[in-house]
Order: structure tokens, then C-alpha cells, then sequence
């Protein structure tokens, strides 16, 4: 069974996070979700991001959702790929050294590497973007050209692939992404 390592924090957008999880786990991925200074069975608290015709996203209180596997306890090489969630935890866990060696361990090998929304800013802070084409939420196109990236501006159910990594604007590309990513996986 191939295993995907899932990097969450507090206030990872719901959708991206839990239909991600359930989806990969439902293909007959094994999934382990994690979160820096967390073990197995904690929770994270979600947050919903909505678009509801005002000039940027709303947000609202999320789930809990529990983590499987304690962030202490991974060991990179049993895992074949990597899924970043997007939300407002990325803009924290990117300032977390070992979550950019993760990033890096991934990227460097060429494994399987899906990002959806803001997750994008952990790429770009790990400085793993450069001379690649990607896609992300509008707002962090700055960071993605700043980082040496392509921004390809897609609609919020698209995804985009670029080698061995495929990213989507938002949650409504959850579809998107994961099916790029499978065939990544192989």
C-alpha cells in the first residue's frame, strides 16, 4: 500500500483537509495526517472557507478534526508522497524548519507532491518553486513569482501539474487535485 503523509495545522480549510484525507484513504491509500508539536489522536481545528460574493474569502468555524499519526514520529522514506493542505495553518507552518525539510525531502526526490490553496506558501518559503509552474489562491500569487515560480492563474476547480507537482486555487478543486495526484502516485 502506498502512503501519503498529510501536513495540517489549526485552521487548515476543512475541505481541504478532511475530503483529501477520506478520498486517498477511499482509493486504498494509506494516509497519516499530521501536525507540528502533535500527536496521534489530537485534533486540529478547522476552519470553512466560502466565497460568498465579497471582495475575498469568508471564513467560519470548522470541525475537529483528529490526526493519525504523531508529527515526532515520522520517518520520511515510508512515505510516497506528500499532500500540503491549504488554509490559514500554512502561513505558521512554514516558519517550522522541519516542515521545509519536509517539503524539501519531497520535491528534492521528485515524489509526488499535491498542494491546494494557501499550501503553496510552504513550497515557496522552502524555496522549492523556482523555474516551476504552479497555481495556488490568487493571493499568494505574489509569493509564488517572488519565489521564482509561474503563477498559471486556473479556476477553483482546476488543477495544474508540473512534473511532480500538481496544485489547485481551492477547495472546489479538491476533485482535480486528488485525481492528478493518484496518477502521480501511479
Amino acid at each position: 500500500m502506498k502512503r501519503i503523509l498529510l501536513l495540517a495545522g489549526d485552521f487548515s480549510e476543512d475541505y481541504e483537509t478532511m475530503v483529501p484525507f477520506q478520498a486517498l484513504q477511499a482509493m486504498g491509500y494509506g494516509v497519516d495526517a499530521v501536525c507540528p508539536d502533535k500527536k496521534a489522536g489530537d485534533t486540529i481545528k478547522t476552519a470553512i472557507h466560502d466565497f460568498l460574493g465579497d471582495q475575498t474569502y469568508t471564513e467560519k468555524p470548522g470541525h475537529l478534526f483528529a490526526l493519525n499519526k504523531s508529527f515526532d514520529d515520522i520517518v520520511l522514506g515510508d512515505y510516497d508522497g506528500l499532500f500540503i493542505t491549504g488554509g490559514r495553518a500554512p502561513e505558521y507552518l512554514r516558519l517550522n524548519a522541519k516542515i521545509l525539510d519536509i517539503a524539501h525531502y519531497f520535491m528534492d526526490k521528485n515524489l509526488p507532491v499535491a498542494a491546494i490553496c494557501h499550501g503553496i506558501q510552504i513550497l515557496t518559503a522552502a524555496n522549492c518553486v523556482r523555474g516551476r509552474s504552479l497555481t495556488a489562491y490568487p493571493a499568494v500569487k505574489p509569493e509564488v513569482e517572488n519565489a521564482g515560480g509561474t503563477f498559471v492563474d486556473l479556476e477553483a476547480d482546476q488543477a495544474h501539474v508540473d512534473g511532480n507537482l500538481v496544485t489547485s486555487p481551492a477547495w472546489p478543486g479538491d476533485t482535480a487535485i486528488i485525481r492528478e495526484f493518484a496518477k502521480l502516485l501511479g
